[in-house]
């Protein structure tokens, strides 16, 4: 019994191989989308894993003078007590080579040489063993022996000191000194040439990424989200078509228990090979964006996660589950309804569209409703992105209704007979292609509100840019001595010196960079603020209060008038809140007489320069040839506008990616559901063409019956997406940032969006259109001849 029922199964998609493939690659193509982005998530967590083993989480010691120490200055502290670890690092091939003592490393950093490869005894006699990750051993010179580890940081190599001193060309030298984490209480001073640096107190950066990781999470789901409404019409499909045969095997006695059950064993198999497919696609697809990836992270959060990607259980693993658990999900409520059927309601044509159509407006209510519960009483990113959950999805599930409501009035409109059987005839389709539509609005919807949050955010950072990036000229020193060298020289060729110092603090509870500027017209008439005290600039000249922006004023929860700690006992009312797009941490701006007298051990290094045009190259050369300055640490004001915005647009780039990608899987699952209904719609379609209108004409009708869909599903669409670009610029974005972006409607870009989609539905509905018209009319007389 079990081998009949396992063959009439697979018989149907002998019979049916085109809604076979509709099924495998509709989920193989959600599964890649998803399992792509979580493998771009996974390689940078494990980037930021490796990298917090890096030195910068340990104090320091360096020379005052900043330039290199001498293994003297190592021995000297030793014999002194102190438990230091000697690194030396310079550039070799274009990657960061650092060399280390093993032994004296604080266990923290977690650089374990035995295992993975390592042999201890050959890494201290310095025969040249260097590990790394692959990327950065295929640089390498082949002299070097490498050897694979996957724990180390992007773009570093690390070996013994000594070989690194010997490779470098650096004998005797030292860069600095790791102190680790508990000394001795009877260590000696520390000598007068050296200093000892805190660790910097920034936000830890797996933390600070976190929105943007949980951005790439969203997208990803929402596009499994439309992969799994192919994979629900292919099922659901297959189970109407099926409803025959079920109750034929149901009538040869076989029991419901035992189909129901290699029905479930179907979907199993299925799911594991369109998963299986799918997980290779998102590696494939993850590998050619993580470049561009790596440079957004890089840019905003100064997170470097290089391009190489490995094929981690972390992620491929859960992405095979959730294909397995989103089929049995598309596929349980199908399953459920088969089995609860009277064995002739199973036999009825519209049966089973209407048993799988019953409570889609009332989800979609209970859902929107949640979404808007949300939005007025929910708090934090997560709340956010469910919020933007419910809206999509509660927002689809009422596409049908809307969709026949007007399918309705358009035929009450209707006065011709054939045009009354078009509508008729197009709201009778509208359960089988319900899934394929609701896809195309979630991908027409997603389309709107990213491209209109892009948009905006492009319109606004430009316009921060242009106010921020008042200097005509940036310029960075190596030590304090080259920055005195740089404002004897600007005192001669420019208008002003502006230095740029900060110094990281926890104010208000919230990690932040206190920055000290000078009094002057540049800041007055270039920064706009958000909300402010009258003259805030003068007050916080006379050092009587401080600025902070939008992102601190939001995460403390902070107002004009607030105290902020600056130092245990220097505190300064808040005057100031100003927008600060681009930069995920708080800031707070103080005086610079007023910033010295707090932090005097920070010097600075980097200035800004106003300077009239015509000075400008007489500068430049002058930095060059009198402050030794190198072309890299002079940029223009122009140069870090291009930059700043190069960033900006490879920020995105994943996210256009994904939302092309969305849009043509909601292309394909019009084309699948057309295309399995064609043979479907023949009961229907041959009395009319009995009744004189030729093959011709029912293929344009046709196809014009899939443009009307789209464009009534782009038309629902359009307001779903502008109140997910609303969420995502008043809510998400304030919850992951830190800062609220002004709305700006772009209806140029809508109406482009609007004409893809109908593309895309004209393009789905040629291929089964044609086939139509050039339907043998045998196939049509069939229909009577079977009495069907």
């Amino acid at each position: 019994m079990m081998r009949a029922i396992a063959s009439a199964l697979v018989s149907h998609w002998r019979r049916n191989p085109l809604q076979l493939f509709t099924l495998i690659v509709g989920l193989a193509l959600g599964t890649a989308l998803w399992a792509g982005v979580q493998a771009i998530n996974t390689e940078a967590r494990a980037s930021y894993a490796a990298a917090a083993n890096d030195t910068a989480q340990f104090s320091l010691i360096t020379s005052k003078s900043g330039q290199a120490m001498d293994m003297a200055d190592y021995i000297g502290l030793r014999r002194a007590g102190w438990l230091v670890s000697p690194v030396v690092e310079g550039d070799l091939a274009g990657i960061s080579l650092m060399g280390i003592d093993p032994l004296t490393t604080p266990r923290a950093m977690g650089l374990q040489i035995g295992g993975q490869g390592g042999d201890l005894a050959a890494f201290l006699l310095g025969d040249g063993q260097i590990f790394a990750r692959a990327d950065v051993l295929a640089k390498l010179p082949k002299s070097l022996h490498g050897i694979l580890r996957a724990d180390i940081p992007p773009d570093t190599a690390i070996t013994d000191i000594g070989a690194a001193q010997r490779i470098l060309g650096r004998l005797g030298q030292i860069d600095r000194l790791i102190v680790a984490p508990v000394q001795p209480m009877t260590r000696g001073p520390l000598a007068d040439n050296l200093r000892q640096t805190q660790p910097q107190q920034t936000s830890d950066v797996a933390r600070l990424t976190d929105s943007f990781h949980l951005n790439l999470t969203a997208f990803g789901f929402l596009s499994f989200a439309v992969g799994l409404f192919i994979v629900h019409g292919a099922i659901g499909l297959a189970f109407a078509q099926r409803r025959v045969m079920v109750r034929s095997l149901r009538a040869m006695g076989a029991p419901l228990r035992a189909i129901m059950g290699m029905m479930l064993a179907e979907l199993i198999i299925l799911a594991a090979l369109a998963g299986a497919i799918g997980v290779v696609l998102g590696y494939l697809m993850a590998e050619a964006l993580l470049p561009d990836v790596a440079s957004s992270l890089r840019g905003l959060y100064g997170a470097d996660i290089g391009n190489s990607l490995a094929f981690r259980a972390q992620w491929w693993l859960p992405s095979l589950g959730i294909a397995m658990g989103g089929t049995l999900l598309a596929g349980g409520g199908a399953l459920r309804t088969l089995a609860r059927m009277p064995l002739l309601a199973s036999a009825q044509p519209q049966a089973f569209a209407m048993a799988r159509s019953e409570g889609l407006f009332m989800g979609s209510l209970i859902l929107l409703a949640v979404a808007g519960g949300l939005t007025i009483w929910g708090h934090g990113l997560v709340t956010g992105f469910a919020m933007l959950g419910a809206l999509l999805i509660g927002g689809a599930l009422a596409l049908p209704t809307a969709l026949s409501g007007a399918l309705r009035l358009c035929f009450a409109l209707a006065r011709r007979p054939i045009a009354q059987w078009f509508w008729a005839d197009t709201r009778q389709q509208l359960p089988s292609l319900s899934l394929a539509l609701m896809a195309l609005m979630l991908a027409m919807a997603a389309n709107v509100g990213v491209s209109t949050m892009v948009s905006s955010f492009r319109l606004t950072f430009v316009g921060f840019l242009d106010q921020r990036l008042s200097s005509e000229m940036y310029v960075s020193a190596k030590d304090a001595a080259q920055g005195a060298r740089i404002a004897d020289v600007a005192a001669r060729y420019g208008k002003a010196l502006l230095p740029i110092v900060f110094a990281d603090r926890v104010i208000a509870g919230q990690t932040a960079k206190v920055y000290g500027v000078v009094d002057h017209a540049t800041y007055r008439d270039n920064w706009r603020f958000l909300d402010s005290v009258p003259q805030a600039w003068a007050v916080v000249a006379r050092g009587q209060g401080a600025l902070i922006n939008e992102q601190l004023f939001r995460r403390a929860g902070l107002n004009l008038g607030d105290k902020l700690a600056i130092s245990p006992d220097i505190s300064l009312p808040i005057v100031g809140i100003y927008g600060d797009y681009g930069n995920p941490i708080g800031q707070v701006i103080v005086a610079k007489p007023l910033f010295d007298s707090v932090f005097p051990q920070t010097v600075a290094l980097r200035f800004g320069l106003r300077v009239a045009p015509a000075k400008m190259p007489a500068l430049r050369r002058a930095l060059r040839e009198q402050a030794g300055l190198s072309d890299a640490a002079i940029i223009d004001q122009a140069a870090i506008k291009d930059m700043s915005l190069m960033v900006f647009e490879r920020t995105f780039t994943v996210t256009h990616a994904l939302n092309v990608l969305t849009l043509a899987v909601a292309g394909f699952a019009m084309l699948m559901s057309l295309l399995t209904l064609a043979d479907m719609r023949l009961p229907m379609l041959a009395p009319v063409w009995a009744l004189g209108i030729t093959r011709g004409q029912l293929a344009v009708l046709d196809l014009v019956r899939a443009i009307v869909l789209a464009a009534l599903t782009g038309a629902l669409g359009l307001p779903l997406g502008l109140a997910l670009a609303w969420a995502l610029l008043a809510v998400v974005n304030v919850e992951a940032f830190g800062w609220r972006l002004p709305m700006y409607l772009f209806w140029t870009d809508y109406m482009r969006l609007g004409g893809l989609a109908l593309c895309a539905a004209a393009l789905a509905a040629a291929w089964p259109a044609w086939r139509l018209s050039g339907m043998a009319p045998t196939r049509l007389l069939g229909v009577f001849r079977h009495e069907r």
